[in-house]
């Protein structure tokens, strides 16, 4: 079973992949067990809109990315071990580091961002 120090591991390592593109974003949490990024206002929308968060619960680390929800097809490349780790249509849950699957898991952090870019969202 994981321990906290696993899952303290884990949320730094997600954390960074989403704090590499904070440069393009708003830091909107940034907190011990959570953090959280935000697309900035445009001449498209108002509001700040949800981009990505990294959040500690009770069973696993999740890393929620907005962008596969708007446009699915980002997922059509992810691994099917990637895939095992989708809870819902946006979250990917991990328990334990597993560095092939973090490292396509800001493969697809990157292409997110781009795909936000090109639909004019950030």
């Amino acid at each position: 079973m994981a321990t906290n120090a696993d899952f303290d591991a884990v949320f730094h390592r997600l954390k960074g992949i989403l704090q590499e593109h904070a440069i393009h974003l708003i830091v909107a949490a940034d907190e011990p067990e959570h953090y959280s990024l935000n697309v900035p206002r445009s001449e498209w929308h108002s509001q700040e809109l949800f981009f990505g968060a990294v959040k500690v619960g009770k069973r696993y680390v999740s890393y929620h990315l907005m962008p596969i929800y708007v446009r699915p097809e980002l997922l059509t490349c992810i691994s099917p071990e990637l895939k095992r780790r989708m809870q819902g249509k946006s979250c990917f849950n991990f328990t334990r580091i597993d560095e092939p699957l973090l490292a396509e898991l800001s493969a697809l952090t990157q292409q997110g961002v781009k795909a936000f870019q090109t639909d004019g969202l950030g």
